[in-house]
């Protein structure tokens, strides 16, 4: 697809293959900025992330409109693998790619993180959960996105405690981004006066059987079972839970991390009740209806949650440090780019305004929201009803607290 002088390349690894990129004259390679979008092509996080954070990505990039450079939009399949990951990321950043974007799963997010910082270069982590990337793993280079898991922690343990669920059992995807989500919930449990009764680590990837762990948790007597997990792991949870009958013996389930596209998958009639927390939703305002409105003609059937918005929103911020320090500033120096776009406030039709703390992480609002009934849905992907809203500077990590060199006391 050409937009004036821009191109957009849907290029990169298939399967998780390190393919090299296109070769590029050296006066239009000095004139090009190239994102890279590293992500879940194949796998269960495919539709959280996937070819719609790649759709996100490029509706921005057209968005942006011709500011006298070129842009390049990449992707590839990291198949959840941190050595695949880390592969393409050095790779990509050794043949010119100035950004790296999305990049979901923990445990691959934490190794570009790493790449990053050794090699200068910009990063920008929409899709990877861990608060450990703005705590002591952050890197001057990169930039947390939409969401952690300290914020989904505070939001969905601390409200479900509140109603009533104070003995919790977790049932955690046993790789980083499972253990920090049940780290910081259970610190938020025990801090509003709840007690964990115990906890099992699933084997990831590959458990599609919940029905033992399940089982354990319901033998602990615990009145919630948090689900440390995401993508089609917490649908079959959840899928798995109902046949059993646990949510009918009064056990409620805690999903710490589930997406409008999980929703979709499981129907309201098993998601209904349950509940979420996100920083984006497509039908939270006017302007959030609006970028979805626009969006949607390159991804009909999956509606954009906070990952893909995300993707939107950070490329926007992006371009718009590249144009405001040059191209070649921009291409010559990742830590001064990522500076630059520390200094800038945040505004775009997914999330309004933000700004972006020393640590990296980018604060927002966000927002618990309950998964409707059959009933209550109006159409098509109207799931979700506004609980509560934690405001942007309440709803992260205090900057003191998260254990980041780059923060001075």
């Amino acid at each position: 697809m050409t937009l004036g002088r821009r191109t957009l390349i849907a290029s990169g690894a298939a399967a998780g293959a390190v393919t090299s990129l296109p070769r590029l004259a050296r006066a239009q390679a000095a004139n090009t900025i190239r994102i890279g979008v590293l992500t879940d092509m194949s796998g269960m996080y495919r539709d959280n992330t996937g070819p719609t954070s790649v759709a996100c990505t490029q509706q921005a990039v057209a968005e942006f409109g011709n500011r006298g450079f070129n842009i390049e939009v990449i992707q590839a399949d990291h198949q959840n693998k941190p050595d695949v990951g880390s592969n393409i990321a050095r790779q990509w950043y050794d043949q010119g790619v100035d950004l790296i974007l999305d990049v979901p799963t923990s445990s691959v997010g934490l190794a570009v993180n790493q790449i990053a910082r050794e090699k200068g270069k910009a990063y920008i982590n929409v899709g990877s959960a861990t608060a450990d990337l703005t705590g002591p793993a952050c890197a001057p280079t990169t930039i947390h996105w939409a969401y952690d898991t300290w914020m989904l922690a505070k939001s969905n343990g601390g409200a479900m405690v509140k109603a009533g669920g104070d003995t919790w059992f977790f049932i955690t995807a046993d790789y980083a981004f499972g253990h920090a989500l049940e780290r910081d919930t259970m610190n938020f449990v025990r801090a509003s006066g709840g007690r964990v009764l115990g906890a099992v680590r699933t084997p990831f990837p590959g458990t599609t059987d919940f029905s033992s762990f399940l089982l354990q948790a319901q033998s602990s007597g615990a009145k919630v079972i948090g689900l440390a997990n995401a993508g089609s792991d917490t649908q079959n949870c959840v899928k798995q839970a109902a046949e059993f009958g646990l949510t009918r013996r009064g056990i409620r389930l805690a999903s710490l991390l589930l997406f409008i596209n999980d929703v979709h998958g499981m129907g309201l009639r098993t998601a209904q009740g349950l509940t979420c927390t996100e920083t984006f939703y497509w039908d939270l305002n006017d302007r959030t209806r609006a970028f979805t409105r626009r969006v949607l003609p390159r991804t009909p059937n999956n509606y954009p949650n906070m990952i893909h918005a995300g993707c939107y929103s950070a490329t926007l911020h992006f371009l718009k440090a590249v144009a405001d320090m040059g191209v070649a500033q921009a291409k010559a120096s990742g830590l001064e780019l990522v500076n630059r776009m520390k200094a800038m406030p945040t505004e775009d039709d997914a999330f309004g305004t933000g700004r972006i703390r020393p640590d990296g992480r980018r604060i927002i609002p966000s927002f618990l929201f309950e998964v409707k009934k059959p009933e209550e849905s109006r159409g098509p992907w109207d799931y979700l009803k506004l609980v509560q809203t934690t405001p942007a500077e309440e709803a992260f990590r205090p900057l003191a607290e998260g254990g980041c060199p780059l923060v001075r006391s």
